[in-house]
């Protein structure tokens, strides 16, 4: 069963709390938009398993957050808010506004909340607009994994069906502009949440039928796990600086961030749906297993008894903080790898 101590208790009656000191919330830093989008769709994951029942008894806190942070006189999602529940700002970034339209349409998506679903559907066809003057692939590829869950539910809806292909086209161009022989990714640098552009084309090329977007996807997703590969075998994502100008520098080994992982097994879930075998469980129990000491410091950052995970990996240590972005990454990690049929504990 999915541990959801350290989660609950990561939550009061307004949302998830942005960070902890330790294992306590962090009630200086407030919450944000991102953690609370990220906590909808980790609700939404958990499908028909046993802890459905506080998933819908949940949710409908996140919801509530994301529908306050929808700002109609921007047409933006704001995303920062002290503890004071007062926004810090009108709009936030391009990224959270991606993120949360992720979640409200995979929510749009959720049989098992059917009146949650029909407010996202609702708020998702809203806020959907300015994506299309947004220049930020990531936020390309969170919407468009927003929108498969959104037009899955309303295959009805053009313009949905007309965005997709839009922002589809938009990240497939972007590889082809930054490609060459040595450098198969959709920028000059890898930063955070990498592998969500690929999952972005598969699933997007999956479900319509077009294979240049599936094999975009597949190819940089290739490219990605053989630089997160260490010589040693486990798996290393990028470090928080990233890898700057091409492979002309060496990738920064820290810090490693938790989301990473999650990324990468999503991404490969989705790849094993269109290249059935072996290969993708291999890599996805890889990133996984990152979580519990199969890493550089040999170090475990999850704990599987209370489900919570330390924040990431400096050079000489963990990070001994847990905050909601740590313990959302494992736990959609853990939900993804449910779905791989493969054991939720991870395994040094």
């Amino acid at each position: 069963m999915m541990p959801l101590g350290h989660f609950t208790a990561m939550c009061d009656d307004t949302g998830i709390f942005q960070h902890a000191v330790h294992g306590v919330p962090d009630r200086h830093h407030g919450y944000c938009v991102d953690d609370n989008a990220r906590a909808l769709l980790l609700c939404c994951k958990i499908g028909a398993g046993p802890e459905l029942a506080t998933a819908r008894a949940i949710a409908p806190r996140f919801a509530a957050f994301v529908q306050h942070a929808w700002n109609p006189d921007s047409q933006r999602f704001r995303n920062f808010m002290g503890y004071d529940r007062r926004w810090l700002e009108p709009a936030g970034s391009e990224d959270s506004h991606g993120r949360t339209l992720w979640a409200l349409g995979i929510c749009a998506d959720w049989a098992e909340d059917p009146l949650l679903a029909q407010w996202a559907a609702a708020l998702f066809s809203a806020a959907l607009a300015p994506v299309e003057s947004f220049s930020s692939p990531r936020a390309w590829a969170f919407t468009l994994l927003g929108l498969d869950g959104y037009c899955r539910a309303h295959p009805e809806h053009r313009e949905a069906a007309r965005v997709r292909l839009v922002l589809a086209a938009q990240l497939h161009r972007q590889l082809e502009v930054c490609e060459n022989s040595d450098w198969i990714w959709f920028e000059l640098r890898l930063s955070y949440d990498n592998a969500r552009m690929c999952e972005a084309l598969i699933e997007t090329g999956t479900a319509l039928g077009l294979r240049h977007l599936i094999d975009g996807g597949l190819r940089t997703l290739v490219w990605l796990i053989e630089h997160q590969t260490t010589p040693a075998g486990h798996f290393r994502p990028v470090g928080t600086d990233g890898f700057l100008n091409g492979l002309r520098q060496a990738p920064v080994a820290f810090d490693q961030q938790p989301v990473e992982a999650p990324a990468t097994i999503a991404a490969c879930l989705a790849a094993m749906a269109v290249e059935p075998g072996p290969v993708w469980q291999i890599e996805a129990d890889r990133a996984y297993a990152w979580f519990g000491g199969a890493n550089d410091l040999g170090v475990a950052l999850a704990d599987p008894g209370d489900g919570s995970c330390r924040d990431g990996l400096h050079p000489d240590r963990a990070n001994e903080n847990r905050g909601a972005e740590s313990v959302l990454s494992y736990l959609i990690a853990w939900a993804d790898m449910r779905r791989f049929a493969l054991s939720p504990s991870p395994q040094g």
